[in-house]
């Protein structure tokens, strides 16, 4: 397996390093071998024996390096559109009169419902090299527009699927306890029954990576995402839950009960939330898509996660009905005009903890060791890849040692 060395660049590592904002390396130097990063520095410290052993040199022309961008939350396999209910809300319908009058998730689950394999791979396959187009190197893609089991299998099917198709790593969600589908109106308990019968027939499948559930009082109420989590852990697998959107509703403290990967949403989130977070070690995932689409007016509580030590990932959060979103670059710049989150705090949210928010310990920075996924950038400094709105500096991608 031969060794390839990049140079004439600068790198953004990413890595925690209180000395240089954003882990920057000027100057320097990756070597990658097969799919794995052998050696991350300044160039003129490449030890010999690795410079010896490079066969191939590429020439970055001055480009800034980046960890691949993860994008942590994302609906991504769907049927249909929800346009005409945006403009309900633009005549004025709020995001919950509109899910209760039938419309919302449930609108989405009857159009997924209805589309073939086929077309969700289609309609899917264009968003996801959206996002690949841009950087994304890993993505996380969760079930829920299904609600029941043909229909979920499908979609995580798909979501398989898509992760052979294109350059890129996709980590499947189940996310059964997302709304309570027509057939099980008034019955929520019996579809939280439903739900734990899927579950191990799906994971036994070998489609989920982790599970979710929408705590929230138009969804589930934290008794019964309880149950959920009590079956994932059951199978060994990881949680993650949307918590805290609309109301406060304790999520964020059975998240941390759970020892969630994260916690997402969260702009209600309490002082008692957040410190459960921090105990946990649970990432606090922005969605500022949602919140910009909803015209919410609450903010996440920034200050308080900061003060806590609570790591902040950032994510499209890609679905149809409050955030159709395929940028994620976009979603950095709406991290700090919105949320009002640095540069550098964005940039990690797509890097380093949103790879935490995934428990992928393999990326997120460039390092010795850490999976050879990385971006070249047309620009000088890493904040351009958060100012510049609407922009798209990509000049090439790496993904697992090779070139995209």
């Amino acid at each position: 397996m031969s060794m390839e060395l990049w140079t004439h660049c600068r790198a953004a590592t990413m890595a925690n390093d209180a000395t240089h904002a954003y882990g920057l390396v000027e100057d320097a130097a990756l070597v990658v071998h097969g799919d794995t990063l052998a050696w991350v520095g300044p160039r003129a410290e490449v030890p010999a024996d690795l410079m010896a052993g490079c066969t191939v040199q590429h020439d970055a022309e001055g480009a800034l390096i980046t960890p691949g961008l993860i994008d942590c939350h994302t609906h991504l396999v769907y049927g249909g559109d929800r346009a005409h209910e945006f403009e309900l809300r633009l005549n004025g319908a709020s995001y919950e009169e509109i899910a209760r009058a039938g419309g919302g998730i449930a609108s989405t689950v009857q159009a997924t419902r209805a589309a073939s394999v086929q077309e969700l791979q289609a309609s899917s396959s264009r968003r996801l090299q959206q996002l690949v187009n841009e950087g994304v190197s890993t993505i996380e893609i969760k079930s829920g527009y299904g609600l029941a089991l043909e229909h979920e299998r499908k979609c995580l099917q798909v979501a398989r699927a898509l992760g052979q198709a294109h350059a890129v790593d996709v980590r499947t969600t189940f996310l059964g306890a997302h709304a309570v589908p027509k057939e099980f109106a008034g019955r929520t308990d019996e579809y939280v029954d439903a739900v734990l019968q899927m579950l191990p027939i799906l994971h036994a499948e070998g489609l989920v990576d982790a599970v979710d559930g929408f705590c929230e009082r138009i969804a589930f109420s934290p008794q019964q995402i309880a149950r959920v989590f009590a079956a994932a852990q059951g199978l060994g697998l990881p949680v993650k839950l949307h918590a805290e959107q609309l109301s406060d509703s304790g999520g964020a403290q059975l998240a941390a009960r759970f020892q969630a990967l994260s916690s997402d949403h969260l702009e209600w989130l309490s002082h008692e939330g957040a410190q459960a977070l921090a105990a946990a070690g649970t990432v606090a995932v922005l969605l500022p898509g949602a919140f910009y689409f909803l015209r919410e007016t609450r903010l996440p509580p920034i200050a308080l996660l900061r003060a806590h030590g609570v790591p902040m990932a950032i994510s499209t959060d890609s679905n149809p009905g409050s955030s159709p979103c395929t940028s994620l670059l976009l979603m950095l710049n709406m991290a700090c005009t919105l949320f009002r989150l640095t540069p550098e705090e964005a940039l990690a949210g797509v890097t380093r903890h949103a790879a935490a928010a995934l428990g992928l310990a393999d990326r997120g920075v460039l390092a010795a060791g850490k999976r050879a996924d990385f971006v070249l950038w047309g620009v000088q400094r890493p904040a351009e890849l958060a100012y510049a709105l609407g922009s798209n500096p990509r000049l090439q991608t790496i993904f697992k040692g090779q070139v995209v």
